[in-house]
């Protein structure tokens, strides 16, 4: 039998232990993690529901927010035109632009001709800045019909899709010089049937070299103008022009592309028309336009 130290026998008083927190133990059938988030509860930490519903809230995806939307600007519905306000509209265009021409230089029906040809996806500035040696170089229809391709598109080379161009000048030029003597023909039927010529090239050249209305060139400020200005719904050109010709008097229809296309560029822009300085703004119904200045 063990004997007790000689301090326990003075004392009779149990050694002091340090203090310490109960002990948790898990009840049968209970899982060691419930019986440790017990003994976590007893300590203060957050309740196990509340956890459990914070990573239920983590795991939920989150709701889509809804898309602000705005009301749609107010659209304009066409209308026939009504020819008092289109004969405004003609009156105001002729103030505006009195002066108005052709913008490409010209000394012949021939030039003409292929410098429209040559203006195709190019500015009228760069064309004009092309042409006085082109036709020094080629002062003929048969001078263009002989000209050597590759040289032909080294000098048109800046305008743009110029093998393309090269090609319509030289068979447009070769069937001047086999059916027409190498001058160019006064009516469209002719003109149009000459390879590399359309429509719109036919009329500009009828228009400004030989002042023969035959029709409206339209290009794209006259198609975005005549849309504006609901004077027809058409998108097609060809059809654009047959909706203008019974609007506008036919000894006008050359100056009317004028001044459509010198208003185009200077006030009623593609992106932000300056619908605040504009003169025709009174008559126009401003069709299509969300953004203006």
């Amino acid at each position: 039998m063990p004997r007790k130290s000689p301090r326990s026998k003075r004392s009779g008083a149990k050694p002091a232990s340090m203090p310490s927190s109960p002990r948790v133990r898990s009840a049968p059938g209970q899982s060691r993690t419930r019986a440790s988030r017990a003994a976590h509860q007893l300590k203060g930490a957050r309740p196990a529901d509340a956890a459990a519903k914070k990573q239920a809230a983590a795991r939920k995806p989150a709701k889509a927010r809804r898309p602000v939307t705005t009301a749609p600007a107010k659209k304009t519905r066409f209308t026939a035109p009504d020819p008092v306000r289109v004969a405004a509209i003609l009156e105001q265009l002729r103030e505006l632009y009195p002066d108005a021409k052709c913008a490409l230089n010209h000394a012949s029906p021939l030039q003409l001709l292929v410098a429209t040809i040559l203006s195709a996806q190019c500015t009228d500035e760069r064309v004009n800045m092309v042409t006085p040696a082109l036709f020094a170089k080629y002062p003929d229809a048969a001078a263009f019909a002989n000209a050597v391709p590759a040289e032909l598109e080294a000098q048109i080379h800046s305008t743009g899709f110029f093998r393309q161009k090269a090609k319509s000048i030289r068979e447009a030029c070769a069937d001047l010089v086999a059916k027409h003597g190498g001058e160019v023909p006064r009516t469209l039927e002719e003109l149009v049937v000459l390879r590399g010529v359309g429509r719109k090239t036919a009329n500009v050249v009828l228009g400004n070299a030989y002042g023969i209305p035959s029709g409206i060139v339209v290009d794209t400020h006259v198609t975005r103008l005549a849309a504006r200005l609901g004077l027809t719904q058409e998108t097609d050109a060809v059809k654009i022009e047959f909706a203008l010709q019974p609007l506008v008097p036919q000894e006008l229809w050359t100056l009317f592309s004028h001044w459509l296309i010198l208003h185009g560029r200077a006030v009623c822009n593609a992106r932000k028309p300056r619908c605040s300085d504009c003169p025709v703004a009174p008559h126009c119904p401003r069709l299509g336009v969300t953004l203006s200045q």
